[in-house]
């Protein structure tokens, strides 16, 4: 055999130039969605006259708290904080078990007609009642001004549906399966003990998905919760101060020791998207590990 041809000392590899485009092109892609938070997060902490003379860019000027001041100088705003942090985790916890429940049954090939009701949940993905049959469906049931009225309505996506089912089907040998019902598991030990263990990263992935949603979502609460202002979430919440805010620069817009809204609203992004930055870290392991499913040694 051949020795392998070593390198001479001191010569260089050649210039990977496809590796450089795209190293370039992720950083790029990195600093667009990283640029725009900075710039928020920094004009939420300047002083207005600086923001309303367009100064601020990455960094603050002015350094200012103010504004996250008045956002904590409101009484009900960690009472609205506490109704965010339930909602989301009931919402998720509750959506999480119903899309297993429906995953489950539609990956195994013994059921009969699941491609026709894999296709009734995927119609359900283009077209919809509407705002106005889904108020009066939450009227009629007597879940308006309630808790519940956040929790069940959107508790079920079709399109997560559809993620954890192919998941399902691939991330599971059938010879794992079949050994499991020759030892007599019937279908809940299966989900239990294989599937659901082999499935971690697309549970935690969706898991993530659900709670993000719930977290930002506020029109819902809008329309939902009226007259119970207990039950207002934070996204509603700090909705109506970035409202009251703007009413009140545009009455009194001749004081000079006026708040802008704009920096409100800098300090509002900020303060909402602080626990969901703080949970992704801990989450991201599993998108990695993900790839790895339905891997079989033959």
């Amino acid at each position: 055999m051949k020795a392998a041809k070593s390198l001479p000392v001191g010569s260089k590899k050649s210039f990977d130039v496809w590796g450089f485009v795209i190293h370039a092109l992720l950083v790029v892609i990195s600093l667009v969605c990283l640029l725009p938070y900075m710039h928020i997060v920094a004009k939420s902490f300047s002083e207005d006259a600086y923001v309303i003379a367009n100064k601020v860019f990455l960094l603050p000027k002015g350094f200012s708290i103010e504004a996250y001041a008045k956002i904590f100088a409101d009484a009900s705003i960690l009472r609205s904080l506490y109704v965010s942090v339930i909602v989301t985790v009931l919402f998720t916890i509750l959506g999480m078990v119903v899309t297993v429940c429906a995953a489950y049954p539609l990956s195994r090939r013994q059921l009969k007609g699941r491609s026709t009701l894999t296709f009734i949940f995927l119609f359900t993905m283009y077209f919809s009642g509407g705002i106005i049959p889904e108020y009066m469906l939450i009227n009629n049931l007597g879940m308006l001004d309630t808790m519940w009225s956040l929790v069940l309505p959107l508790s079920f996506s079709a399109f997560n549906l559809l993620i954890m089912k192919t998941t399902f089907t691939h991330s599971v040998p059938v010879s794992l399966e079949e050994s499991a019902r020759i030892d007599g598991a019937g279908h809940f030990r299966i989900l239990w003990s294989i599937v659901l263990p082999l499935s971690k990263p697309i549970l935690a992935t969706l898991s993530l998905f659900y709670a993000v949603g719930r977290w930002n979502a506020y029109q819902d609460a809008l329309f939902y919760i009226k007259h119970n202002v207990d039950l207002r979430p934070l996204q509603l919440k700090l909705y109506y101060l970035i409202v009251q805010a703007t009413e009140s620069f545009q009455l009194e817009a001749t004081e000079v020791t006026l708040s802008n809204p704009e920096v409100m609203k800098a300090a509002v992004v900020v303060f909402a998207t602080i626990p969901i930055i703080c949970i992704y870290p801990f989450v991201q392991k599993y998108f990695v590990q993900g790839t790895m499913l339905g891997a079989v040694k033959e």
